[in-house]
C-alpha cells in the first residue's frame, strides 16, 4: 500500500509559479510509474503530466506542455510538478498517482492508477 500526501497548492497570479510535491510512503516509491491530475469544478479528472520510473521519460498534456515539468528525488521518496505560467484556467485540484504496472498507452488515463493522494487546491487569479 503506497499513501501519497500532496503540497504546495495555493493561491496565484496568473503568470505564477507554484512548485507541487508528493510525499510517499513506501521505500520503494522510485520503482513507481507516477502521474499528476487535475479535477476543476464540474469537470472530469484530465491528465496533467506522468513519469516512468523504468525509463525516466516524462509525458504532459498539452495543454501544460512547456510550462511544468515533473520531477523526483527518490532520495525523499518525493514527487514534484514545477508550474511556471500559471494561467486561470489551471485552476483545479490537483492530485498525485502511483502505480507500478502501467504503460505509456495507460499513463494518460486515471482508471489505471492504484494510489491516490487528497488533492490540493491551486487556484490562479486572473
Amino acid at each position: 500500500q503506497v499513501h501519497l500526501v500532496e503540497s504546495g497548492g495555493g493561491l496565484v497570479q496568473a503568470g505564477g509559479s507554484l512548485r507541487l510535491a508528493c510525499a510517499a510512503s513506501e521505500r520503494t516509491f522510485g520503482r513507481y510509474h507516477v502521474g499528476w491530475f487535475r479535477q476543476a469544478p464540474g469537470k472530469e479528472r484530465e491528465f496533467v503530466a506522468a513519469l516512468r520510473w523504468s525509463d525516466g521519460s516524462t509525458h504532459y498534456a498539452d495543454s501544460v506542455k512547456g510550462r511544468f515539468t515533473i520531477s523526483r528525488d527518490n532520495a525523499k521518496n518525493t514527487v514534484y510538478l514545477q508550474m511556471n505560467g500559471l494561467k486561470p484556467e489551471d485552476t483545479a485540484v490537483y492530485y498525485c498517482a502511483a502505480d507500478s504496472r502501467i504503460t505509456i498507452a495507460t499513463m494518460t488515463t486515471a482508471g489505471t492508477y492504484d494510489y491516490w493522494g487528497q488533492g490540493t487546491q491551486v487556484t490562479v487569479s486572473s
